[in-house]
């Protein structure tokens, strides 16, 4: 959908991605590792978006004593951020919230074709919250590879790496009778829980 209203489905990653993380500076290799697309196609959206005044670009100096650039002394390298005073910066990020949102609501429909889905929530990225433990929680039985599957597809439409977790029914009713932090953590987290049959009384 973004793709077709922005023009470039590169352009929608790199929003995507850096309205994830606005107090980021990346440098060019990195993003397009990131992001999973040809280092061309990348510079040329991100010179786009410089011109827009969306995103900033940053010259740094490579220096001596530096580890990661020791092998290159003296070479200035491109770091890109977002801008800050960029008038519709907030505009821009809840629209492409609310495009996560969308592909949620198609991503959670091919999820439970995959196995008997007893919970299932979207937190982290998906709600703009990079604090979250995972941004993906499922408690039931499921392929966990066609799982895997799915997931690096919608990893590729919304520009970022999704973490999720998966536990059977029997592993989080005894890890939450062992207050587990780590789930703990995911319970306790925003989210938006999509199916929780963890209550339902098992058929006789």
């Amino acid at each position: 959908m973004l793709e077709h209203l922005f023009g470039s489905r590169t352009r929608v990653k790199l929003l995507g991605l850096f309205l994830r993380n606005p107090d980021e500076r990346l440098f060019v290799r990195e993003i397009t590792r990131l992001i999973d697309t040809q280092i061309n196609a990348v510079r040329r959206e991100l010179a786009n978006l410089v011109k827009l005044g969306l995103l900033i670009e940053v010259e740094e100096k490579a220096e001596k004593g530096d580890e990661k650039k020791k092998k290159t002394p003296g070479l200035k390298r491109k770091y890109y951020g977002v801008n800050p005073d960029f008038k519709l910066l907030s505009e821009l990020s809840q629209l492409i919230l609310r495009a996560r949102v969308l592909l949620e609501g198609r991503l959670d429909q091919e999820i439970v074709k995959l196995g008997d889905i007893h919970y299932l929530a979207f937190l982290g990225s998906f709600l703009g919250e990079g604090r979250a433990p995972v941004d993906l929680f499922i408690v039931g039985s499921i392929e966990e590879e066609q799982l895997k599957d799915l997931l690096r597809g919608a990893e590729k439409s919304l520009g970022f790496e999704i973490n999720f977790s998966v536990m059977s029914l029997e592993e989080f009713r005894y890890r939450k009778d062992m207050t587990d932090r780590f789930l703990y953590a995911i319970l306790e987290a925003q989210k938006n829980v999509v199916i929780d049959r963890l209550d339902e009384k098992p058929l006789l």
